[in-house]
């Protein structure tokens, strides 16, 4: 009967000695409590953002090769990286198949826990040999370091000659030895024990937020620090559209509508049109040459 038990050995599985309390005090305390704990995520992210960096380069590669990136995860770790790859397209214009996601239980778990699929490392392994190819970075999120389907997915994935990167709350985390950037982030013990949608969830929302962003500017999708490659699909995007050319040229708004409008509605083509004083079509040529980077594109159109 004891060898159905798997003792999970994790920081995250701890007992927490500053909230043995916390079903003793007021409602206001409660929430003391959690806020305290949550203050020390960002420092722990913070002290391993030389391993994300190798990340976010392994991923950038990887796209620039015309491969793809994979989150692979269960429970709270799916539903992050499935969240974080849904944002991309409408705040960067992602093309479809840059980034793919992989969740134990499939989508029905994304909306009811099914938790017995995190157990099944050989679903996890099929489901990236059945997707992932040489040269692609599969992610992988488990906050103990152990989730056997995540493993499963990893050791497949360097079977394959995929990079890998293991995103976790665990710093012991055996296989982390395996993969080639070993992502730790010590959150220590859970306000209430085990609990990892908790710090280790929010440790791995701002992993996951910094390191598809990081790739996003490394990729040419930003210019400075605005959003240029997003996809105007409704009245507020339109607006943001109009707003973000006129904070980057600083013209008129009537000016940028007319840009817009003559760029096809294309932002970053209207941006290094009003900039580089060029055509459209020239503009939309020189982005192409420069794989989509504007301030390469300008540099481009001001030689000429």
């Amino acid at each position: 009967m004891i060898d159905d038990f798997v003792r999970v050995e994790s920081p995250t599985e701890a007992r927490n000695p500053r909230t043995t309390q916390i079903d003793r005090v007021p409602t206001l305390a409660v929430l003391e409590l959690i806020n305290d704990e949550d203050q020390q995520v960002a420092g722990a992210v913070r002290a391993v953002l030389p391993r994300l960096a190798a990340a976010v380069d392994l991923a950038v590669q990887a796209l620039r090769e015309g491969r793809r990136v994979h989150y692979v995860g269960a429970g709270t770790s799916g539903r992050l990286g499935v969240l974080d790859a849904a944002e991309l397209p409408p705040t960067f214009n992602v093309p479809n198949g840059w980034f793919v996601t992989h969740a134990a239980g499939g989508p029905t778990a994304l909306l009811r826990a099914i938790e017995g699929a995190e157990d099944d490392e050989e679903a996890g392994a099929a489901e990236i040999a059945e997707s992932a190819v040489a040269g692609d970075v599969v992610v992988g999120l488990a906050a103990s370091g152990r989730t056997p389907y995540v493993v499963g997915a990893l050791r497949a994935a360097r079977r394959l000659g995929a990079a890998t990167v293991l995103v976790t709350a665990n710093p012991s985390a055996a296989v982390g030895a395996e993969v080639d950037a070993f992502v730790a982030v010590d959150t220590g013990p859970e306000v209430i024990a085990g609990s990892t949608r908790m710090k280790a969830g929010t440790a791995q929302k701002l992993i996951l937020n910094a390191f598809s962003t990081a790739v996003m500017v490394r990729m040419g999708r930003t210019y400075s620090n605005l959003m240029v490659d997003l996809m105007a699909t409704n009245a507020k995007l339109r607006g943001r559209t109009l707003e973000i050319l006129g904070e980057a040229t600083g013209e008129d708004q009537q000016t940028c509508a007319r840009a817009l409008t003559d760029a096809g509605g294309e932002l970053k083509t209207a941006l290094v049109a009003v900039l580089g004083g060029v055509a459209p079509t020239v503009a939309r040529a020189a982005l192409e040459r420069a794989d989509g980077h504007v301030h390469a594109a300008l540099a481009d159109v001001r030689r000429v």
